[in-house]
């Protein structure tokens, strides 16, 4: 079985040390509440649940899987129903909820960190609490008085999930195509008639209810997403003293086999003028979805992180185990036939490369965190809104770069096993498999790199990445640090400046260019948003004893020597513009007739 110990230490310093949370939250009235006691408290007892309870099922959850018994039935995976009931019971669902409704009111700079330890321990487990917040999310924020008193408390403590319900067959970006209709009625709800795919959790065997966040389009509807409202469809319909009533015309249809998340039941969700009440107005269901939609991307950057801090703890425990060859220097271990791996060059730059990746992951997660914190809390107009631009701009680069970053860590460590990271009993192609799903839904990162290009980048006219820049070069210049990260993070800066320019001048004569190159700048300005974070790890570190923090800087010399360089390949495919994709003629993509 795989081993996960969570990394407390390097949370807290990212917490505590780097970005200052205690001060953050007792400087905002609004998060005056929560301080540092309780929050390692909180930090210590989801380690616990996460190493013994979601740990011991993971790999097990892989082999069983969801079962669909095809009577509208869906069973999770031994052991899952029990973990649920004790992560329920223990208040985690509700973590981040309002506390007027029975939420406890943490900020996302605490949840982040306890999603993260969920997500290492457990992918596919962690998939269900996490859409019941992402519901929740939504329907705090634009649902009715009476919509939250009905739903909140319970999905807050657990007796009920929610799910999102967007894709269609024909329609995943483009939701504006969506076919899912809603019919009103005389007494205010709605008949609610469609089918939709890849729903996480549809059906499953953990709560007594399942509350559905449908979009659909009203009779008569604009075309286009202008026309899409959002729609609360509960599985089982609810009374008005709040116990459960009939069941609701929905049923799944089937639930998906996939490459990874097997555990988690990925299902197509049929609904037969099922019973809905719109939440907000009507035709802002897309506006409505999307309040959450900055915290679920964000959620999904942290699911590659977990992958990422997985494969690396057991690659690195079998790398100083596993005997192969003898060092390059001198033998390192003279009573056994052959030296540990670690000692190895080239199986350092895989350890070192995902090492350097979560750590990276971790800090920039957090910084996106603490703006989504402030602009929630805050009680100045001015600093909300600079946080909300922050926010808008950074969402897409925390949810495609550190999962395509995430991807690439995993088969790394896949790596330092040789060939006993091909086979099952290792669970290293596991995490290969759990986590590669992170880089496709909730958006595919082609298309966070075309929102962080076309939507946050060009549309306005660079504005965003100007005061990013901005703020990275004086907090940079005001560095009391002595090492090479300053400069590297300089260049990197300079370097996002060129390209940026260079794009906004060639989008007027090259219409392919912003989806040509958006990959490639998302890519670049990824690194310079890592090389940031180090820039940051490396000034909380400074002048503190001990080997700790000594080895945050010798990874930031690893991270400008061995990774930041890529940057530059980037920003030269970026300069080669859309034009080499571009110029083949259709046929040349014809498959041959057989």
């Amino acid at each position: 079985m795989a081993v996960y110990n969570a990394p407390l230490n390097d949370m807290r310093f990212i917490l505590n040390d780097v970005f200052k949370a205690p001060q953050f939250w007792q400087n905002n009235e609004n998060l005056a509440h929560v301080d540092t006691e309780t929050v390692d408290m909180i930090l210590e007892e989801m380690a616990k649940l996460s190493k013994n309870v979601l740990l011991p099922i993971n790999r097990s959850g892989d082999e069983e899987g969801a079962t669909f018994e095809g009577d509208g039935v869906v069973t999770t995976p031994t052991g899952f129903k029990d973990a649920y009931k004790q992560y329920a019971e223990s208040g985690w669902v509700g973590l981040s909820g309002n506390a007027e409704y029975g939420g406890q009111g943490f900020p996302k700079m605490v949840t982040m960190l306890t999603e993260e330890m969920v997500f290492t321990a457990n992918q596919s487990f962690a998939l269900y609490p996490n859409l019941t917040v992402g519901a929740t999310l939504c329907l705090n924020a634009a649902a009715s008085e009476e919509q939250k008193q009905t739903y909140l408390e319970k999905m807050y403590n657990g007796e009920w999930s929610g799910t999102m319900c967007l894709t269609e067959p024909h329609a995943g970006t483009d939701l504006g195509i969506i076919k899912t209709k809603a019919v009103p009625n005389d007494d205010g709800s709605y008949n609610i008639s469609g089918t939709k795919i890849f729903i996480t959790g549809g059906e499953h065997d953990l709560t007594d209810n399942i509350i559905h966040l449908v979009l659909a389009k009203t009779p008569n509807a604009p075309e286009g997403s202008k026309g899409i409202s959002l729609f609360v469809v509960p599985k089982f319909l609810v009374n008005e003293d709040g116990s459960l009533g009939e069941r609701n015309t929905l049923a799944v249809g089937s639930i998906e086999h996939k490459m990874g998340i097997k555990a988690s039941a990925t299902c197509v969700m049929n609904f037969d003028n099922a019973k809905g009440w719109m939440v907000g107005a009507e035709n802002t269901g897309l506006s409505s979805m999307f309040i959450m939609m900055n915290y679920e991307r964000v959620t999904m950057g942290l699911q590659g992180l977990g992958g990422s801090e997985l494969a690396y703890q057991n690659a690195a425990l079998y790398a100083n185990d596993r005997g192969q060859g003898r060092s390059d220097t001198q033998i390192q271990s003279p009573e056994k036939p052959a030296d540990a791996i670690i000692h190895h060059a080239d199986v350092r730059r895989m350890l070192l490369n995902a090492k350097a990746n979560t750590e990276a992951s971790r800090c920039f997660a957090m910084y996106v965190a603490k703006n989504l914190d402030e602009e929630k809390f805050s009680t100045d107009p001015e600093a909300a809104q600079a946080a909300a631009a922050r926010v808008a701009l950074l969402t897409p680069v925390a949810k495609a770069f550190l999962t395509d970053k995430a991807l690439e860590a995993t088969v790394d460590c896949q790596q330092v096993f040789g060939g006993h990271g091909y086979i099952r009993e290792w669970g290293m192609e596991q995490i290969v498999r759990d986590t590669r799903i992170a880089q496709i839904y909730e958006g595919t990162n082609g298309i966070q790199a075309l929102d962080l290009l076309g939507r946050k980048v060009a549309k306005n006219n660079g504005k965003y990445v100007t005061h990013f820049l901005g703020e990275i070069r004086d907090f940079v210049n005001n560095m009391q640090a002595d090492h090479g990260i300053k400069q590297a993070t300089l260049d990197a800066a300079d370097t996002i400046e060129e390209l940026t320019t260079t794009v906004l001048n060639n989008i007027g004569e090259r219409k392919n260019e912003i989806n040509g190159c958006a990959v490639d700048y998302m890519h670049a300005f990824g690194y310079l948003a890592y090389s940031y974070m180090f820039a940051l790890m490396v000034e909380a570190a400074n002048g503190k004893e001990g080997e700790f923090y000594t080895n945050k800087a010798k990874l930031a010399d690893y991270f400008v020597g061995r990774i930041l360089p890529r940057i530059n390949a980037h920003a030269q495919m970026v300069k080669a513009g859309s034009d080499p994709m571009m110029n083949f003629d259709l046929d040349y993509f014809d498959v041959p007739a057989s």
